[in-house]
């Protein structure tokens, strides 16, 4: 860190009081506003004597630029346009009872954004001031206003403490976010700041703390990330990011300017200046330009040394998160590759073409050729930055670049979109926790503390099992938890390679608990862990299966790569990995279920039935031992005969787009797998637009299976009823298919005589159903005699008993032609004479 002791000159620019400024976002001029009503117009790398516009409104309060416009906001409620060509007033944007805090423009500079003391923000065209959007849901006034990068979202900073975030790419702005207990409670004209300032990539934003720190908080999820902190001892008046989002700038009433480095937090630099009270980096230069409480300008020239100003020249820099999910790589966070043509790492850029060039009118020869085929919506830095007529900066485009674009093809490689490895039951680090397992056995969670983890194993039956917790030096990424025990397994690092931990929650020797490590190079990709193995998957596309107790059973080479994931039950071990590449660019999803105790493989390499842009978010058995799946379109299969090899098949249990409670939009949730059991489907609720449980602990729900069925047309087809024949149609199918699953487990299994007898009882449900659906068949007409006899056909009735009161069915309704089929179809049956 280094103190700097250079002093540059102050400008008088205005008269004592609140002054502000601002950058157009091409850097050419930076305008100033303060207590009088001149506005002064700096062009930079100049000398000279500003542009001023005088007759301008006194006791400016908020400034702010496009590359052809500047506004200004007084305390007499008034806000200005002024134009940056004739420096001459345009229009008058609005008009408000009480003053101006603050005023905003989006990126694009088509939208101004207006703080007053009123319960309100004005959210205004200013190409049209007529068109204007209201938020009038406050219930404090507004103090500071910030636009997302990508212009889709408005933080609004109240005096209440509280920073709301609102969407304000639909007609009427609707609140995504509420952050409370980041900032302080202020009144709208105090000097110090409670602004939340967006990082460049649009991922985060920091925002001042009653405590003298910046705190960065994730857009997505509102958990707070790394904080820049112990660097002030006065109130903090001003931040700001610089444009890469490499460093932050901060002012306080302790007469200091920090410079902070975003990616450690750590002060860079000191400057020694009274009353800072705005602040604002060059777009593109090492410049800074800052105004006090005097009025005075003070324009800063090479602001930053050598050893700092270099950090300027770099990409755009991710916002500082504890894990920042671009760089996550376990357990369910997730990074696909991009189907595309790829640009080689040392490529040139390609050459821009002039408006009436001929590859503009023409377009792209194919969709292979396009380069902007990936849409900077979030603001995140994916895509170069432009201009403001659509093109790269001149920095971005130097001279010829690259061959003919007829010709990229052959220097460019494609890339497919692969399926990439999870660990069933886990969640990406939201903040510094995160879920390692959640199933019905309890859960296992993590806490980052940056030295070292906290691990804490908890359980829902606490009168069987104990809680524990640990301090974990080896930062666990995965684990599996059942009623025997729990797994970890924990990424390599410089030091020591990866390795596997299982720990017995019972045992009658003094330690069972072991580790073994995996070979140099080799890193953990999935585990699962069953009562009677634990399964290893790799990055080297190994399989490792061990006992228990440790002991390595075998070692092979999964066929289909990379791997997925894996799970486990009992003797049986699946495992997922990615297959060939079909014809839509993504990689088949293939599986093996395998008997480990028998050497036996039931099904290998079979397909896992995925519709399109279709991803696994959980693969587990059910307490049955069925193999289950829950996919991204929130449908639960099931796998049925899948100990017969070529013969498995994904069936649909449950869609839950089709619930009853999110019928007619009445909610907008999602659904966390957790387990299937009791001929349920356990899961967590997830609202709000989460992806995944966080703390506290989320509770469980349970819904009924529902295969979803088709159903006859109905008048209204936005609002169809369920008829009682539809409802019982799918409860027979479902029943046939719970059936099949029982039928397959007693056949390959010892089964007991519990197992038996529920088959028998399951059985006569499913002639029971059919006995009801033929009831309805017969109420609904003579005409239906034809599909009445073909639901009795179905029925596997061996005692007759149930064919003998279908034949009554029939004949309570006067069905005698129908009712006499019935009983030849119960005298075949009778004489052993039934065709198959």
């Amino acid at each position: 860190m280094s103190s700097v002791t250079q002093r540059v000159r102050g400008r008088p620019a205005h008269p004592s009081g609140p002054t502000f400024l601002t950058y157009t976002p091409d850097g050419t001029k930076l305008v100033t506003a303060g207590s009088n009503n001149v506005v002064r117009v700096y062009t930079t790398g100049s000398d000279g004597e500003p542009t001023n516009i005088d007759d301008c409104h006194e006791n400016n309060t908020a400034v702010a630029a496009s590359n052809d416009i500047f506004l200004t906001g007084s305390e007499d409620g008034f806000v200005t346009i002024y134009s940056l060509e004739t420096f001459l007033y345009q229009d008058l944007l609005t008009r408000c009872s009480l003053p101006i805090r603050d005023v905003a423009l989006s990126p694009d500079g088509i939208w101004a954004a207006v703080a007053s003391d009123e319960l309100e923000v004005k959210i205004i065209d200013t190409r049209d001031t007529r068109n204007v959007q209201y938020i009038r849901d406050l219930p404090k006034p507004p103090k500071h206003l910030s636009f997302h990068p990508s212009g889709s979202h408005l933080a609004v900073s109240c005096t209440d403490g509280i920073v709301y975030v609102y969407n304000v790419t639909t007609e009427d702005p609707t609140l995504s976010k509420k952050f409370d207990g980041l900032i302080r409670r202020l009144e709208s004209d105090d000097e110090k700041s409670s602004k939340a300032i967006w990082h460049p990539d649009g991922r985060a934003f920091a925002v001042p703390m009653a405590t003298r720190d910046v705190q960065v908080v994730s857009r997505d999820d509102g958990e707070k990330q790394r904080a820049f902190s112990g660097g002030h001892m006065g109130d903090i008046t001003t931040l700001a990011w610089s444009p890469n989002g490499a460093l932050l700038a901060t002012s306080a009433s302790d007469r200091k300017i920090l410079l902070w480095e975003t990616k450690t937090q750590k002060i860079v630099a000191r400057y020694d200046f009274t009353g800072v009270i705005d602040f604002a980096w060059h777009p593109h230069e090492n410049i800074c330009s800052f105004v006090t409480s005097e009025g005075e300008l003070f324009i800063y020239p090479n602001f930053l040394f050598s050893e700092n100003a270099q950090q300027l020249q770099t990409p755009l820099q991710p916002a500082p998160f504890i894990h920042d999910p671009l760089s996550e790589t376990s357990g369910n966070a997730r990074k696909t590759l991009t189907n595309g043509l790829k640009r080689p790492p040392n490529a040139p850029a390609r050459r821009e073409g002039t408006p009436d060039s001929l590859d503009d009118i023409l377009g792209p020869e194919s969709a292979g050729e396009e380069d902007d085929f990936v849409e900077d919506d979030d603001g995140a830095g994916y895509l170069d930055e432009v201009n403001g007529y659509g093109k790269r900066s001149y920095d971005q485009v130097n001279g010829f670049e690259g061959p003919d674009p007829k010709r990229r093809a052959t220097h460019q490689t494609w890339s497919p979109r692969i399926h990439q490895s999870f660990q069933p039951g886990s969640t990406p680090w939201r903040g510094n926790r995160r879920y390692l397992c959640l199933n019905l056995t309890g859960f296992v969670w993590t806490v980052d503390q940056d030295t070292h983890h906290t691990v804490t194993v908890e359980f829902y039956d606490r009168e069987f099992h104990r809680d524990f917790h640990f301090t974990d030096p080896y930062l666990y990424d995965k684990a599996c938890l059942n009623e025997h025990g729990t797994l970890f397994s924990c990424p390599p690092t410089a030091e020591n390679p990866a390795m596997v931990f299982y720990r017995p929650h019972e045992t009658w020797t003094s330690r069972a608990d072991w580790r073994t490590q995996l070979p140099a190079g080799e890193d953990v990709t999935a585990i699962s862990l069953s009562d009677s193995y634990v399964v290893v998957t790799t990055s080297t596309n190994y399989v490792r299966v061990f006992t228990l107790f440790g002991l390595p059973v075998k070692v092979y080479r999964q066929k289909s790569s990379p791997t997925v994931t894996c799970t486990s039950w009992r003797d049986y071990v699946l495992t997922m990995g990615n297959g060939p590449v079909g014809g839509a660019g993504s990689t088949s999803l293939l599986y093996t279920i395998e008997n480990v105790k028998r050497d036996e493989i039931c099904q290998s390499e079979d397909v896992v039935a995925l519709p399109h842009n279709t991803q696994v978010k959980s693969v587990f058995f059910s307490d049955q031992g069925d193999p289950c799946l829950y996919d991204s379109t929130g449908v639960l299969l099931i796998l049925q005969h899948w100990r017969t090899p070529g013969q498995a098949r994904w069936v649909p249990l449950l869609d839950t787009k089709n619930l009853e409670r999110l019928a007619g939009g009445r909610k907008e949730e999602t659904y966390w797998p957790v387990a299937v059991a009791q001929d349920k489907f356990h899961c967590i609720i997830l609202k709000g637009g989460d992806q995944y449980p966080y703390f506290p602990k989320p509770l469980l729900s349970e819904f009924e299976f529902k295969v979803p069925c088709t159903t006859a047309a109905t008048e209204d087809p936005l609002n169809p009823v369920i008829s009682e024949g539809a409802k019982l149609e799918e409860s027979y199918v479902r029943s046939s298919l719970m059936l099949s699953l029982l039928e397959d487990l007693v056949q390959a299994t010892n089964a007991s005589h519990s197992q038996k007898t529920e088959l028998s009882r399951r059985e006569v449900d499913v002639d029971k159903l059919l006995l009801q659906l033929l009831n309805v068949e017969c109420r609904e007409g003579e005409e239906r005699g034809m599909k009445a006899l073909e639901v009795v056909s179905l029925m596997k009735d061996r005692s007759g008993k149930l064919l003998e009161a279908a034949s009554k069915v029939a004949g309570r309704y006067g069905r005698t032609v129908l009712q006499d089929k019935i009983n030849e179809l119960a005298e075949t049956r009778l004489m052993g004479m039934d065709e198959d």
